[in-house]
Formats: C-alpha cells, sequence, structure tokens
C-alpha cells in the first residue's frame, strides 16, 4: 500500500447494530435508536459502550484552523454527472448502487475496530450541532475527515478530538483497559492451562478480544458484526443480480457467502477470486490490512511468551482494520499500468538473494498479478480515513492471507485516480511553491507528478517481490520494513526497466528526481506511521551513502547517478532482515535509520513556510446521491 500525503495528492457484538445507512439524513435522526442499541449490546458482551458526555479537545481557534481550506485538504470522488458513471448499463448503475451501500456500513464497523469510543462521539457530535454548537460543528467535520476521535496529522500530531482521552494500542479491538504486561500475562497463564486454540484465536488478524473472567476471548468479525455483515451481503447480492459481468459477479457472491459464516477460507475463496478480477466494468473491494494494530505483536517482545507460542506453533498477527472501496475501473489508465506485467517475471529474476526464497511472482512464469486504474465513487472504512495521508493505491491479499498462503492465489494492485490526480491550478501552484522551498532549481525540470505514479506502480509490484513469508516474527517492525522494501524495489529495478523499454532516460530522471523530492516531510514521524518512518530511513540512509544532500538551508540535491545502485544496496540489507525473521535485528535496522537529522528539520521549516496542509477530507457526491435512492 501507498500512502498519499504529499503535496495534496498522496461492536459491538454478535448481534451487531441495525440502522437505516441508506440515506445519510436518516442517521442523525437514528442516534436515539442507535445508543439505545449500543447501551442493550453493552450489557450482553461487557464492553462498555452507552451514551456519554464528552469535553470537546480542541479549542474554537484550533477547530477554526484546522477546518480552514488551507489546512484540510479536499480529495473529490466522482460527481453525479461525471461520464464515468453517465456510461455505464443501467444494470451496472444499479449494482453500483447496493455496493455503496454495502461499503459505506463497513465505516460504522472501522469505527468500532479503531477505539470504543468513536459511536459514542459521533452521536454525541450530532445531538450537539443539533443544539447548534459551533464548536461541535467544526469537531464534526474533523471527525468525518479522519473517521474517528484520534489521528496523526501531517506535523505527526495526534489530533484528540476529546480531552481527557487517549487512544489505545488495541484499539477498540482490545479491552479498553488492558495493558501489555497484563496482555502478556494472561496469555502466558492460558498456555500453560492448555489453551492453545483460545490463544491461536485471540492473536489471528480477525478477531476481536474480549474479557471473560480471568481470561480473554475471541470472536470472529463475522460472528461479531453479525447482522452488519449480513446487510452487506444482501447488498453484494443484490449487486450481483444486476452487473454485467460474470467474474464480478461470482466474486460478489462468494464475498456474501464470506460475510455470513465465520471460516477464513471463504475469505480466501472471495480473495483469490477477486485477484484474478481484469476486464470488469466495477470495482469493489473489501480491503483487510493490519497496520494499525500495535498491541497483537507485543508478544514477540516477551521471551517467555515467544518461546510458549514458538512451542505450540502459533504464529501472532496484527489485527485487520476493515476498508471499502467502490469505483468505475478506468480503461485507458488500465491499460498503461498493464504494460509493467510483462516486466515482472523480468524483475523478480532480479530480486537479491532471490534463491533463498519463494516470491509472489515468478521469475519464469506467467504472473499472478492483476492490476487496474480505477475512479473510485467512494471510499469507506480504514481506506477512506484521512489521517495525514490517505491510501493512494494497494496491492492485496496480503501475505498473511489464506488466499495466498493456502489456495496458491494471486494479488492485485488497485490505482486510485482521484487521489493521485492533481488537476487545479491551485493545487499546482501549491505544487511549485513546496519545489522552490526544498528543491535545487536545476532539477525542477525533472520534477513531473506522473512520475509519482509511476513509482507507485513500482511500489506495489514490489509487495509482491521478496520473500512472502517469515516475516512476521519482525512484530512491530515489520510494516516498516516491507514498506520500505516496496519502495526500494521501485526504485531499484528502474535502470532494469530502462534498458528493458519500459522507461526512457527522459523518464528514468523523472522518477529519481520526483520519488527524492516527494519523500522530504514536514516533521519527524511516529513509529507507529509505517509509511512514512520508511521515509525518514531512506533519506538517512541515502545521505549516508552520498546520494542525496540536504544543504544547511534546507535545500536537496540529489545525485542521479547514485540514487539506483543505493536503493540496490538497501533492497539487499531489508531482503537480509526480512528473511533473519529475527525480531531484535529489525530494531536494529529501524533504529540505525529512522534519523531525523538538523538539516531535515531545516527543510521541514522550509515545508511549512509554503505548505499548511495538516489533514484532508473525502467528498462523496455521487456515492451520496446512490445512498438517498431507496
Amino acid at each position: 500500500m501507498r500512502i498519499n500525503s504529499i503535496n495534496s495528492r498522496v461492536q459491538i457484538n454478535q448481534k451487531g447494530l441495525q440502522y437505516n445507512q441508506s440515506n445519510n439524513q436518516n442517521e442523525n435522526n437514528n442516534s436515539d435508536i442507535l445508543m439505545k442499541e449500543l447501551d442493550k449490546m453493552s450489557k450482553i458482551n461487557n464492553v462498555n459502550i452507552q451514551q456519554k458526555e464528552f469535553t470537546l479537545g480542541l479549542t474554537t481557534e484550533e477547530l477554526k484552523k484546522r477546518t480552514h481550506k488551507d489546512y484540510l485538504t479536499t480529495k473529490k470522488m466522482l460527481s453525479e454527472d461525471a461520464p464515468e458513471y453517465v456510461s455505464l448499463s443501467e444494470g451496472d448503475k444499479e449494482a453500483l448502487k447496493h455496493l455503496v451501500k454495502a461499503a459505506h456500513r463497513i465505516d460504522k464497523i472501522e469505527m468500532i475496530l479503531d477505539d470504543h469510543n468513536n459511536l459514542a462521539f459521533k452521536s454525541f457530535l450530532e445531538k450537539e450541532c443539533e443544539k447548534g454548537n459551533e464548536d461541535a460543528k467544526l469537531t464534526k467535520i474533523l471527525f468525518d475527515a479522519q473517521k474517528g476521535i484520534f489521528a496523526l496529522d501531517r506535523d505527526s500530531h495526534m489530533i484528540k478530538l476529546v480531552s481527557g482521552m487517549e487512544p489505545k494500542k488495541g484499539l477498540g479491538i482490545y479491552p479498553e483497559d488492558l495493558t501489555k504486561d497484563e496482555f502478556h500475562a494472561i496469555l502466558i497463564k492460558m498456555l500453560k492451562n492448555g489453551k492453545k486454540d483460545e490463544v491461536s484465536k485471540i492473536l489471528n488478524q480477525r478477531s476481536v478480544v474480549l474479557r471473560e473472567n480471568n481470561e480473554l476471548k475471541a470472536i470472529d468479525y463475522v460472528d461479531y458484526f453479525k447482522e452488519d455483515f449480513e446487510y452487506m451481503a444482501s447488498e453484494l447480492e443484490k449487486a450481483a443480480e444486476t452487473s454485467t459481468n460474470k467474474d464480478f459477479n461470482e466474486y460478489l457472491r462468494l464475498q456474501a457467502k464470506a460475510f455470513r459464516e465465520a471460516d477464513p477460507m471463504l475469505d480466501a475463496y472471495a480473495d483469490k477470486k477477486w485477484a484474478e478480477l481484469q476486464d470488469t466494468p466495477l470495482e469493489f473491494t473489501i480491503t483487510r490490512e493490519n497496520y494499525s494494530d500495535e498491541m497483537t505483536e507485543t508478544v514477540y517482545e516477551n521471551p517467555e511468551l515467544k518461546e510458549l507460542l514458538d512451542k505450540e506453533g502459533i504464529v501472532p498477527v496484527a489485527k485487520d482494520c476493515l476498508g471499502g472501496r467502490v469505483g468505475i475501473v478506468n480503461k485507458e489508465g488500465t491499460d498503461a499500468i498493464l504494460n509493467v506485467k510483462k516486466y515482472l517475471p523480468l524483475m523478480a529474476k532480479n530480486m537479491p538473494l532471490n534463491d533463498k526464497y519463494v516470491q509472489n511472482i515468478s521469475a519464469d512464469k506467467e504472473s499472478k498479478q492483476t492490476m487496474v486504474d480505477v475512479d473510485l465513487v467512494g471510499v469507506y472504512g480504514d481506506v477512506g480515513e484521512y489521517r495525514a495521508g490517505i491510501t493512494l493505491a494497494e496491492n492485496l491479499p496480503n501475505d498473511d492471507k489464506l488466499s495466498i498462503q493456502k489456495l496458491n492465489g494471486g494479488r492485485r494492485n488497485v490505482y486510485h485516480r482521484q487521489i493521485r490526480l492533481i488537476t487545479s491550478d491551485d493545487a499546482k501552484e501549491k505544487l511549485q511553491k513546496r519545489l522552490n522551498a526544498i528543491l535545487n532549481p536545476e532539477l525542477h525540470k525533472y520534477y513531473n507528478d506522473e512520475a509519482d505514479h509511476w513509482f507507485t506502480v513500482g511500489h506495489e509490484n514490489g509487495h509482491s517481490l521478496g520473500p512472502k513469508s517469515g516475516t512476521e516474527s519482525l512484530g512491530k517492525y515489520k510494516s516498516i520494513i516491507e514498506e520500505n522494501k516496496a519502495d526500494m524495489v521501485s526504485l531499484a529495478m528502474l535502470d532494469i526497466l530502462t534498458e528493458a523499454g519500459m522507461y526512457n532516460q527522459e523518464q528514468r530522471k523523472q522518477i529519481i528526481i520526483t520519488y527524492a523530492s516527494d519523500n522530504m516531510m514536514m516533521a519527524k514521524p511516529t513509529l507507529s506511521q509505517a509509511h512514512r518512518v520508511r521515509s525518514v530511513m531512506q533519506n538517512y540512509y541515502f545521505i549516508k551513502e552520498g546520494a542525496i544532500t540536504i544543504s544547511p538551508e534546507g535545500m536537496l540535491d540529489i545525485n542521479i547517478y547514485k540514487m539506483v545502485p543505493t536503493a540496490q544496496k538497501m533492497l539487499k540489507e531489508i531482503i537480509e532482515v526480512q528473511l533473519s525473521g529475527d525480531f531484535q535485528r529489525g530494531e536494529k535496522y529501524v533504529n540505525d535509520y529512522f534519523v531525523w537529522t538538523s538539516e531535515m528539520e531545516t527543510m521541514a521549516q522550509n515545508i511549512k513556510k509554503v505548505s499548511k496542509t495538516l489533514n484532508g477530507k473525502v467528498e462523496y457526491p455521487l456515492a451520496d446521491k446512490l445512498l438517498s435512492e431507496v
């Protein structure tokens, strides 16, 4: 996955909740019903979610600043009269309506997974807005944009929309009061008492964890959100009745089945079919990625617990967050992206140490990799959370999924046109100001925003290259190292792909300069921001190797000739770390290069002088219209 964060581009129980999401206006009217259901279900599951009073966390002055257009950028999805929508067949238009309704329900599910208090706070804000509370109205703009109470902004500051509350390592997935030490102690006790199966369920990627007496109990997502998943399944089946593509309809029915039964293999069959889709008019994805859960993989930090887990053959995997994407496949953009497919075996052949591991792309067989460029109608849940950045593209399913591990399935890249495109004069002017503030003027001629898209194509395919298993024991550093690898694949393969004819020399220079320029940030990130930590690591590494320099005044200069060899060197080191599967080695690798220098800080200050954007929001004109239709 690649996050767009530069230049404005880039629970409650087994019964779930029932409330009408087919009409956005109805949500405000249903707050009382929603909170009664929440309170009722909290008694069943001991989740302690009930109607609450909150104190807003931001001052009026801060709210006005953060909701101003200079600080809160906007990404607009397809409009009601978009030609991409107008040209669809009537059957696909009807199907699209049901797909949007299914994906929209994920917003609620993901809010529950994200934090125990999100839905209660959402209801509180709606009531305060009805009372005319102006601060609540501004807070709701931010809440709706980041889809939750907490979010890091581009300045790496934690936005806390509620006073007196802190984000939890276990999000809303683990008990709110569960500490890391207690978590480890409970698991050790359960393992010593022979409860291997229960611990395995607690440490898998698709369960919500509750307290049960003095132990923990895991409930599969499908059972925990039963009625929500049933609703989505029904909408997918309705879409399959009118959609014009047979393969797409088969996928929708497989995914609907997976929503109704808590069997991971059903998701595997749906994932495998989804990854085979290429020539479909519509796009629908349930995304399941595990970047945000900071609790599960802490087990690797406890030697006694890790030894017990190894003995029982339990491989902990961080919990999935859930997202939904609905769009219309852009044929012209897809054809351009597909050009890379013929080069994937060449890339696989040139991966470092490729004789020591199995990778998803074979050097001597046709690649099991489909790819589409999509005009977005809506992004929901994890995909639609605008927190410092927003997802630019994704390569799924990830290596921890059963379609990869047991069904020998392929992977699929989906690129987000509305997120990456810079079309307005205002956006172009802001981009030029940023370049003026950070980049050697002699290199401006090589900066090309489309080159960022080319780099992203390399990045997403990079996730399919390298070791496809065995990296789980890197724990909380796994995602940082994997995202670093994907970037370095894109850059390290540049000379090979240029020689093979995919790029010309001018495009090669444009990709290098654009990548290096976009890698510069306006603040040092936290370790929880995998996509941004890897950028700091790369910058420091490339400085040490003499591939880039940052002057004391914060201006970037790039040695074009050293960039690719440096990426190749870093890529080999990354693969070695992944192959080791050693937590301490992964930790040392990240710490050695996650270094924020004084020159980086000077450059960050330069960026802040010309770029005020801290966060963003997404608007859904077409999706909102479809949701309002009965």
